[in-house]
This record gives structure tokens, sequence and C-alpha cells, in this order.
């Protein structure tokens, strides 16, 4: 190895590690650290309210409690044992809900003091004042009253209040870290004295539960400890330690205040006062490019490009946020769509907030994941740039996943009147036309006409259609029940046009026709083996008969992006590019196709589909083998498509799933479905308005967000 390659390597190692230590304290903080947290305030609680109770049950016992056992100097007995009871009943509510937290730990963690050092000394009491003191400092995590409100209260017009959370939030700020140092010294201490058969003042050092860490771990871990050097390791084997020996007498229960001390400091670290940081400092200062929050940090790392945030994209760079390269995401939109339910958008059951999530609060805290909001109009292959109208995104990996859009089989003349859903401007253009549609036929005097309004033909049996149909059936029959006066909207017609011989052709011949038989009893007549021959803004032509429809909506097919072209790429029929076993566009360097974007016989020799799942798995992949390839490592050679089901709804606890091995339909397939549903849509905000919404118009058949808004899209009549 010359001299040039070790300072590069050494740095590549560095900025790896870092990269990766980073990402583990994000994890730790973001996803362990709220639960262990709510965990650890449920036990404190419960300790608290129980010994509340029992005072409360036996008047007495507490009374003489506090006149003998612990008497309080400045109060008499009896008001000091309505003050301890408070503060046990009270504080542990509070604490448990993580509501006024400081104010709730506070009293606690005199009272524990209290117990402590008036009434009898015990380990587990210290651990107390050091939790609360945390507590006190910290205020309770991401579970609880005090995070939900503290953002919307510190802009508050109300008295006092931003100042509190100011002053609150400069104490977590400030004194958290010290704090940290503070308690882990504190343990540092107990553990060395414990392992060294020290007498030291055991009113103060929780010795007997420190005995417990075995000497081959105690002395090193309270070494380490003292100094703040490796601290999250210390602690790790502090813990395997202590369970070791809980596991041989499960009595000693009071051993997990031990256990909650060191994740306060594994998620936390060594705090202010620690050689950790102070090598965390000196790394910073003398390798500032190995911050990966300074831009500098990216300079010199392979440049990954993704075009696309749909559910290839983000997948693909959701994987890549923990390798050293730099990824810039471009997509048209600032959001991510969860495109399974766009017809609910369509059909005014769900909100598109509902359904989408913006990409850059996805990846806040992926340093090395730089989101571009822009219209990619073609890669350049030689010179690895992609092209956007106002600059050039130059790449060492480029990953397309570009999905599709609305075919209409050369007939491009039908679009303004039977728009397709693919974007949310699409559900919208169909809500608007769906909603305007029953208003119009309100007003109208000629019966022809208003038939003519209240005929809604959607041209696809596949999943889309079908969900479609039967959505806005349920919508006219339910949704709309004594809101209009001219018509009954129960009395809408909704035609389903379907070319092949059965509905979900992709599903099994059983479940298409329990599909069709649950259609057509909310009232949706389905025509199968039928062509559409012509559409205008007055209706459809079907197998030489024409149907009045002034609301068509196309769910026939799609076509790929223009990717094959931007790459001079072969293209299947439907535009896709035809990529390698490895997703890679054969010819072309590190150039990548996944999801709608890809033709690709991954399925045990079949074509994979165009679904959610798909994507995913495909970009999951190609993430795998980019790192694989940025490593030096053998890269995976082959893509597999798991299929894990099909799923379709058609209405009111009826749906129909297809499992393989399983199949379900009626009630159980629909709640299935939902559960799925809500599972695979990002952001917890997400999945609780969706299935509230879902919740409210189950129980009251409500008829969802039904607002009229954007301008008609459609061409003037001929």
């Amino acid at each position: 190895m010359n001299s040039h390659a070790a300072p590069k390597l050494l740095t590549r190692l560095v900025r790896y590690s870092r990269v990766s230590t980073d990402f583990s304290v994000r994890v730790l903080r973001g996803l362990a650290w709220p639960k262990v947290d709510f965990l650890i305030r449920l036990a404190l609680a419960e300790i608290f309210f129980v010994s509340g109770v029992l005072k409360l049950g036996s008047w007495q016992s507490a009374l003489y409690l506090a006149t003998y056992e612990y008497p309080v100097r400045f109060m008499p007995p009896h008001m000091a044992a309505v003050v301890g009871v408070c503060i046990e009943v009270i504080g542990a509510v509070l604490l448990a809900a993580g509501f006024m937290t400081r104010y709730a730990a506070v009293p606690m963690l005199i009272l524990s003091l209290v117990i402590q050092f008036a009434y009898r000394p015990f380990d587990g009491q210290l651990f107390w004042v050091a939790l609360f003191g945390w507590y006190a400092i910290q205020g309770a995590g991401a579970f609880s009253f005090d995070a939900l409100f503290r953002r919307g209260l510190a802009d508050s017009a109300l008295p006092l209040i931003p100042a509190i959370l100011r002053l609150s939030a400069w104490v977590r700020s400030c004194l958290g870290p010290i704090y940290v140092s503070i308690l882990r010294i504190w343990l540092a201490a107990a553990l060395l004295a414990a392992a060294l058969h020290l007498r030291g003042p055991s009113d103060w050092l929780p010795l007997d539960i420190a005995a417990r860490v075995p000497t081959v771990i105690a002395l090193p871990a309270g070494l380490l400890l003292l100094f703040g050097l490796g601290t999250r390791i210390a602690a790790i084997a502090i813990i395997v330690g202590v369970t070791a020996h809980t596991m041989m007498d499960p009595r000693e229960t009071d051993a997990v205040y031990l256990l909650m001390s060191c994740a306060i400091l594994i998620v936390f670290g060594g705090g202010k006062l620690s050689l950790d940081r102070v090598a965390v400092m000196l790394l910073s200062s003398r390798f500032p490019e190995l911050d990966m929050r300074d831009p500098r940090a990216l300079a010199g790392l392979p440049r990954i490009v993704i075009v696309g945030a749909g559910f290839g994209g983000i997948s693909c760079a959701a994987q890549l946020r923990r390798v050293p390269a730099a990824v810039t995401l471009i997509d048209r939109a600032n959001y991510h769509l969860f495109q399974p339910l766009l017809y609910q958008v369509a059909t005014a059951a769900l909100s598109p907030g509902d359904i989408a999530s913006p990409v850059r609060q996805i990846f806040r805290d992926a340093y090395n994941v730089r989101v571009l909001l822009g219209t990619v109009t073609g890669v350049d292959t030689e010179a690895r740039v992609v092209k956007l109208p106002d600059q050039d995104i130059p790449f060492d990996y480029l990953v397309l996943a570009t999905g599709a859009t609305h075919s209409y089989f050369g007939k491009d003349v039908w679009a303004p009147f039977a728009p397709g859903l693919k974007r949310v401007e699409d559900a919208l253009e169909i809500r608007r036309r769906i909603l305007t549609a029953f208003e119009r036929a309100e007003a109208a005097t000629d019966a022809t006409e208003r038939s003519a309004l209240l005929t809604f033909l959607i041209v696809g049996g596949g999943p889309t259609g079908v969900e479609l149909a039967g959505a806005i059936a349920e919508l006219a029959r339910h949704g709309m029940d004594k809101e209009f006066r001219t018509f009954d909207p129960a009395d809408a017609r909704v035609v389903l046009v379907q070319s092949a011989p059965r509905l979900l052709p992709a599903f099994p011949e059983s479940l298409s026709a329990i599909a069709q038989r649950s259609l057509e009893a909310i009232g949706v007549e389905v025509s199968l083996g039928s062509r559409v021959e012509a559409i205008d803004a007055q209706g459809v032509a079907v197998s030489g008969k024409r149907i009045a429809a002034r609301t068509v909506l196309w769910a026939a097919g799609v076509a790929a992006s223009p990717a094959a072209k931007w790459l001079g790429a072969d293209a299947d029929s439907a535009g896709r590019v035809k990529v390698g076993p490895d997703l890679a566009v054969p010819g072309l360097v590190n150039v990548y196709a996944i999801g709608d974007t890809a033709a690709s016989n991954a399925w045990s020799g079949q074509a994979v589909p165009g679904l959610a799942p798909a994507a995913k798995q495909a970009g999951a992949f190609v993430a795998g083998v980019i790192k694989a390839r940025i490593a030096a490592d053998s890269a995976p050679k082959t893509f597999k498509y798991r299929h894990l089901g099909s799923l379709a709804t058609i209405g009111r606890q009826a749906a129909v799933v297809d499992f393989g091995f399983i199949k379900l339909w009626g009630a159980p397939a629909w709640w299935l479905w939902g559960l799925v549903h809500v599972g695979f849509l990002v952001g917890m905000r997400n999945r609780i308005a969706t299935m509230i919404n879902w919740f409210w118009a189950y129980l009251t058949y409500g008829g969802g967000i039904r607002l009229i808004t954007g301008a008609d899209t459609r061409q003037a009549d001929p």
C-alpha cells in the first residue's frame, strides 16, 4: 500500500465509523429511547402510586409514619402525611402520563431524599433520587403529553408559558449533559468501591446493587465510566453482567434501577465531562469533514443519484442513509405518495395529507441524503449526469425509480375526458368531477341530462378500477343520504367496463367471481369482455353501444416513464427498461432501474408486478448492491421478488386477499386489507389520521372530505 493510500483508507474507515455511530445514536434516541423512557416512568410511577393508595386505604398508618418514622421538622404530621400522599398519587399519575414531568419529578425527588436520609437508607431509593433528578432536568421523552404539546405551547399566547418552555429547553440542553456526567461518575464510584471492597459512604452510593456486577466487569467498566471513555460500551457490559447475575437470583428485582441508569448512558453517552466528548471534539477540529452535518463531509464520497421518491426510491434511499456516500434524491413533488389509497382521495374518503408525507421530513436525520425538487429531463450516460432544467447532477451510481403514468393505448385524445389516477392532482380532479356531477344533477331540469350526470363509468377491471367503482357506489348509496332534494343519490349508475373475461385478472378466478358478486351487490354494473371504442364529453362507446356518462374514469393501463429513452436502453411494450438479473441496465456502468420503471423477470421467471412491495424490495436490493460495491465486497448477483400477496377492496366489509396458500374474502379480508394499508403508510400521523377517518366513516356512513376545488380541465364540448 503506497503512502497516499493509507491515510485515505484511514479517513474512510474513520468516516464510515462516524456515519455508523451517528446513525446508531439517532436510532437509539429516535426509536429505542422513547419506549425505554416510557417504561422507566411507568415503573417509578407504579411504586409511588401503589404506596400512596395503600396509605389512603390505611390513613392511621400514614399518620404513624409521618409522626415517628420519617417526620418532617417544619410540618405537622398530618400535613406531612397529606403532602406525601398527594406527591405519591398525583406525581405518579403525572409522571406516567409525561405531563408536567419536571414539576412532578422535583417533589418526588425531595420525597425520596427524605425517605433515604430521615427514615431508612436503601440502594433503590438512591436510584430513585438519580432518576427523578434526570427527569427534573431532562423531562419526558417522545411518548408523553409534554412532547405532544411542547411545540404548540412554545408559540402560544398564554402568559409565561413560552418563557417557561425556553427555560426548560435551556436546562435540558445545558444541564442535561452535565447531569449525565455526574450520573456516570456516581455509578463509577459505586462500581469501583464494590469491586475493591472499599467502605464508602453507603448512604450515598448503591454499593449492594453495584456488588451484583461481576468484578471482572465492574472493575474495568468502573474505570471507563470514571473517565468517560467508551461510556456506551461500559454501560452495555454492566447490563450484561447484571442480567446474568439476576437470572441466577430473580428475586433481586431492585437491580433493574441499575439497568435504567445504564440505559441513559447508552443513549446519551458520557456527557459533557468525559473523554468521549474530548475525543469527538478533537476529531471534529482536526477532521471537520468527518461531521456528516458538515457539507465537507460528503466531498470525495461516491455520488448516488436516485430519481423518484416513490416506494422504490424511498426504500433505496432509506437503506443508504448509513452508507459513506453522498445521496441525492430527486422528485418533481416534495412528498412521498401512498398510491394504493389514492382512490380514497378521489372518492372523498381521505384527504391528500393523510396519504402523503414530505420527503424532507422522512430524511431530515439522514445527513448524507440531499433532497432536490425538480423535473428530470434526461440522462447523459457518457458525462454521467442527470439533467434538470437549470442544472446537471453528476453521479457515480444512478437509480431510476420514476414510476409509470396512464396509457390510453394510442388514444391520447381520450385523456381530457377520462382522467387516470396516479398523482394527487389526478385524485383531486376526479373528486371534483364526481362531486360536481351530483351538484349539476340537483340543478338539472331534464331527466335525460340528470341520468347522464349520475352515470359514472370506469374503464378497467384491475384493483384500481374495482376499488374506484366500489367507493363511488358506497359514496352514492350511503355518503350522501338525504342531502339532495330533486333526486336520490342512491339511484346513481356505476358502470365498470373490463375488456378481459373477468375482473382482477391477477387474482385467482374464484376471488374474481367473489369480487364481481360483491360489486353487483352494491349496485355496480359489471360489463366484461367489452371494448371501449370512443370517449368524449358526452359519454362512451362500448362494443358498439353508446352509454351517456358525464364522468368517465380511466383505470385500464399504464405506461412507464421515458427513462428508457433517456438511457437509450431496450424497453418492453409498456416502455419499461429491460434490466439484468441484478436490476442493472445492460451496457451501462452502475445504472439501475427499479419499480414500474424496470422490466424484470425476477418472479420465478415471470414479470415482476407493478406493486408497492415489489418496488420496495427492488429498492432495498439495489441499495445492497451499491453498498457492497462501495465497500469493495461481493455484491448480490440476482434479485428475487418475494410475492407477499394481492389485496383489493370492494366496499364496506368486502374485499379479496390472495396470499397463495391462503385466500380470504368478505369482512376478514376487509379488516386485513385495512391493517396492511395502514401499516404501509409513512409516518404515525398519517396512520392515526387514516384510522380515525375510516372509523368515523364506518360508524356514521359519513361521506368524508367532500370539497369541490380546482377548475374543469376538460376541453370544451365539440
